[in-house]
């Protein structure tokens, strides 16, 4: 399949460009765009054909639910039932923005784009380029990250371009994405609210919305290999590098200690090892390949490098990747999930 590539800038914007890629999901083809989070691979959310080609250009789970995108907020009236006074105050609050609201879906949304549930995930981007998209193609889209299945998420529209070139038919790139983390999820159809995906919305945000929201326990120690998924990455490795990948998580010294010994008992034995450090410890490590992901004093600059920074040490082929550690609370919460599922909990307190 020929893939058709096309730059704009949300600036900018080529309307044509946006027409053309709106006619080519609304005919039921596949399109990867830039949101602020992370790219999205869209597709008509009304079609089943469709939604079925997002799971196989990205080797998806089947029974890995997908999120619609809208771009007006009274457009969740048409694809949704039984919306709540709390979920109505959060899309007050944060639409158009990086939050997805799981509520009870109308019959129009189709159980292939929901995985089978009787729930759909919906959310308004604050991206102005994948709002116009919605508008143009006239229908919602159904938009996983715009990757193969399990890599990190792409923020750049190279990463798009290497994972999906040749098997989907357009691509729209723009600059890096803002946040750099996928939207956060909160389930409004349970009481209280529950928060199903930790993202650039932090739990301190919705809880000035309604102080009761929370975050279950076990989707923070990654204990939900047994359960339906409700939200995308909630069962399956997800935003993994192709290397073993381990966190260490303690004193900030000690911590640098700790991998610097890791580091080289790996390289004796002959592997190329990666280190995941900031800007505050990379002059610290003695060997290895070290990129800094960003400043402690900037949460938000680790955010939007975080898969990147993966995604380089698989480019550099590396065997093992060392991560330092983050405070989990405000966004910090959000990174060391990615974290955490890129590494498979593979963590080490010292």
């Amino acid at each position: 399949m020929d893939t058709k590539i096309k730059i704009i800038s949300g600036n900018n914007i080529d309307e044509d460009v946006i027409k053309e890629a709106g006619a080519v999901i609304k005919a039921g083809g596949l399109v990867a765009f830039p949101t602020e989070t992370v790219y999205g691979l869209g597709a008509n959310a009304l079609s089943d054909e469709a939604v079925k080609k997002i799971f196989k250009a990205k080797g998806r789970p089947q029974d890995n639910p997908l999120i619609v995108h809208i771009a007006d907020m009274e457009d969740v009236y048409k694809f949704a039932t039984d919306i709540t006074h709390i979920s109505k105050s959060l899309m007050n609050k944060f639409w158009p923005g990086p939050l997805t609201i799981i509520l009870k879906k109308s019959k129009i949304i189709p159980y292939t784009t929901s995985a089978g549930l009787d729930t759909v995930g919906i959310r308004m981007p604050k991206s102005i380029i994948a709002r116009k998209l919605i508008k143009a193609a006239k229908v919602p889209i159904a938009a996983p990250s715009a990757n193969l299945s399990g890599k990190p998420s792409p923020t750049d529209v190279e990463r798009c371009i290497e994972d999906l070139k040749g098997k989907i038919e357009y691509i729209i790139g723009e600059d890096i994405c803002e946040v750099g983390l996928e939207s956060t999820i909160v389930d409004c159809t349970v009481n209280p609210p529950c928060v199903l995906r930790p993202g650039g919305i932090t739990l301190e945000m919705l809880k000035e919305v309604d102080s009761s929201i929370y975050i279950d326990k076990a989707i923070l120690k990654g204990e939900l290999s047994n359960v339906k998924p409700k939200a995308p990455g909630m069962k399956y490795r997800h935003y993994a590098p192709k290397a073993e990948m381990k966190i260490i998580s303690g004193n900030f010294d000690k911590t640098i200690d700790k991998i610097n010994d890791m580091v080289h008992n790996e390289i004796i034995v002959g592997k190329k090892v990666g280190i995941i450090a900031t800007e505050e410890s990379k002059d610290k490590y003695e060997q290895g390949l070290v990129i800094s992901i960003g400043s402690r004093k900037n949460i938000n600059q680790i955010g939007r490098n975080l898969f990147e920074t993966l995604r380089i040490f698989d480019d550099e082929k590396v065997d093992i990747i060392f991560s330092e550690s983050f405070e989990e609370i405000g966004f910090g919460i959000a990174i060391m999930n990615r974290l955490k599922k890129a590494a498979g909990y593979n963590i080490i307190n010292i």
